[in-house]
């Protein structure tokens, strides 16, 4: 799964970009853009993300250029 995949996911999962992006309190066209693939999902949100869609969808999904591993260490 790509990391637009994986937000568009997370999107369904909510209902809507729309209510994605309401739940991190950003602009909608932000979301859009992820799910789109234009922007690559930031770590931060990436986390946000994780937890709004109860780890549906993964962090490492959602940002698989981030380290992860090493937070975990």
């Amino acid at each position: 799964m790509t990391p637009a995949q994986a937000a568009k996911k997370a999107a369904q999962i909510l209902g809507s970009q729309a209510e994605l992006a309401r739940r991190l309190q950003i602009r909608t066209p932000t979301v859009s853009q992820w799910c789109s693939g234009a922007r690559p999902v930031p770590a931060a949100r990436a986390l946000q993300i994780e937890s709004a869609v109860d780890g549906k969808v993964s962090r490492q999904e959602l940002c698989p250029s981030f380290p992860w591993e090493v937070m975990a260490a």
